[in-house]
């Protein structure tokens, strides 16, 4: 009689100490990101402000400092085009098996290129970015430690998460991010990996920064049921000005084409814009946290909110549409939260809201605008849960961002960093096209893999299924092999032909 020997099971334990080595490290990396882009804005700020006090024989130095910061991002990206951007475009395609890149012409490229860009005042956000720095970083312990391929998207999903949990410091809204919106799959081996590493970097980006969540507005009062009407008109709102601007950051990439400059030079634009901007609006420079923060002490009028959303609109395209290192994540919740206080001023001018509430509507009004924008309701709810610091208003939170979702949904608006990712994909050059990749595509309910046998599953020509994942068995693809939800499969495949057959197998039934 066979005996049943005990045996230690350390596959996850090491899935979670390697998510924390990449956190950790990340965690440094984007801590001093964040650090050097808040010392910048802020000499940015007291130098406008030196000028506009009757110290006009500055302003020739800034011009020529922009320029010289134009120049050098200029010529890091023109190095290495991944670097434009936010980022997170990049980082889903290499979960995607779309993109091969560089970690360490990234790491340092991007670092150096995102502060001078989005310290510079320019409306762009740290957060993209962050997602990048921290991919890289999990990519180079990858490679470091040399783990299976599966293991290295693994380590890129866990440094993504920890990225966004520095950068805002909200750890469950880098897990949910990475999952909801860039890896498209609750795989157990990610979100592990992901949770220890956001929870790491999270708590040295704490003890840097201190425990203050990062939109802390003050004390929010309960919404009564009564005001729920008010509030979905709000979502619908919402919603429409999310796919506006969906589509309007799409339209600012192809506007620069009519400058016929080289693509990397197209920075010097906002960079000289800049300038009459932050002597004219110093406090509206950068992604827009403070604003945020200002709306929690005081909302202004209609006309002066008005005023700073067109502003910020207009710029946020401007300096996103370059193509400069920086990302759209702070922007856009700053656009919502003006946006949420623009729609509770009418509601109060109408005598529908007490004033009071105000400051609920730029809080729920940051969660549904990037829901109804990126297409990721749940990264928003706990996103804004974390950054505010309250949990007392997740049923209108849920509810308005799901609203906002829904009209999206509804106008056939895809999830924005998705249609950046097209993009960028369409941009590249063609080269290597026939050459053979291996995706790694996740088995989920309701698809057209879900309880089929493999031989029944109309695969596309030159794609080959070389190995089943079920939890920690790896199975043959035989014919009569029933795929289930939670299977992972891998599929060898033209690079070309990539993104077709991804699609094809993550069909809805």
């Amino acid at each position: 009689m066979q005996k049943n020997t005990f045996h230690f099971n350390t596959n996850r334990l090491m899935v979670i100490i390697n998510g924390a080595l990449v956190g950790v490290l990340t965690g440094i990396v984007v801590s001093v990101f964040r650090m050097s882009i808040e010392h910048s804005l802020s000499w940015w700020r007291d130098m406008y402000t030196y000028i506009k006090n009757g110290h006009w024989s500055m302003l020739v130095l800034v011009v020529l400092i922009n320029l010289v910061i134009g120049v050098i991002v200029a010529l890091l990206v023109k190095k290495e085009p991944n670097i434009a951007g936010s980022g997170i475009p990049q980082v889903e395609g290499q979960l995607m098996d779309q993109l091969h890149l560089n970690y360490f012409s990234i790491l340092w490229r991007k670092f150096v290129a995102g502060i001078l860009a989005i310290g510079s005042g320019l409306m762009l956000g740290r957060e993209g970015p962050s997602i990048q720095l921290g991919a890289a970083v999990g990519q180079g312990v990858a490679e470091t430690i040399k783990v299976d391929h599966s293991q290295k998207k693994s380590l890129i999903a866990a440094g993504a998460a920890s990225g966004l949990a520095a950068a805002f410091n909200a750890p469950l809204a880098g897990v949910m991010f990475v999952l909801e919106e860039i890896y498209h799959s609750f795989s157990p081996v990610i979100w592990l990996g992901a949770l220890a590493g956001s929870v790491i970097a999270d708590a040295i980006s704490t003890i840097v920064f201190g425990q203050t969540p990062v939109l802390a507005v003050g004390q929010l009062p309960i919404i009564p049921v009564r005001l729920y009407g008010l509030l979905l008109i709000l979502g619908l709102v919402l919603g429409l000005l999310g796919f506006l601007y969906q589509k309007t950051l799409l339209a600012s990439q192809k506007i620069y084409q009519w400058t016929h400059l080289p693509k990397y030079l197209n920075g010097l634009i906002p960079l000289m814009l800049v300038i009459p901007l932050g002597l004219f609006w110093s406090n509206g420079l950068g992604g827009g946290n403070n604003l945020v923060l200002a709306l929690g002490h005081h909302v202004p009028g209609i006309k002066i909110l008005l005023a700073m959303v067109l502003v910020r609109f207009i710029f946020s395209m401007i300096s996103y549409g370059s193509g400069l290192p920086g990302g759209i994540f702070l922007p856009i919740l700053t656009l919502g939260a003006l946006n949420g206080a623009i729609i509770g001023q009418i509601f109060v001018i109408f005598g529908w809201l007490s004033a009071s509430y105000l400051i609920d509507f730029v809080v729920i009004g940051m969660a549904a605008y990037f829901a109804a924008i990126g297409k990721a309701p749940f990264t928003a709810i706990i996103l804004i849960i974390e950054m505010v610091g309250s949990v007392t208003h997740v049923l209108p939170l849920a509810f308005v961002s799901l609203v906002a979702y829904l009209v999206v949904d509804l106008c056939n608006g895809a999830p924005i960093y998705e249609s950046l990712l097209n993009r960028l994909l369409q941009n590249q050059e063609e080269d290597g096209g026939q050459q053979l990749i291996t995706l790694e595509v996740p088995v989920l309910a309701g698809t057209v893999l879900e309880d089929r046998e493999i031989r029944n599953i109309d695969w596309l020509s030159q794609s080959l299924i070389t190995m089943v994942k079920r939890g920690n068995q790896s199975l043959l693809p035989a014919g009569d092999l029933i795929l289930r939800p939670g299977d992972t499969i891998y599929v060898r495949t033209a690079q070309a032909e990539s993104k077709k057959v991804r699609a094809s197998l993550l069909l809805k039934m």
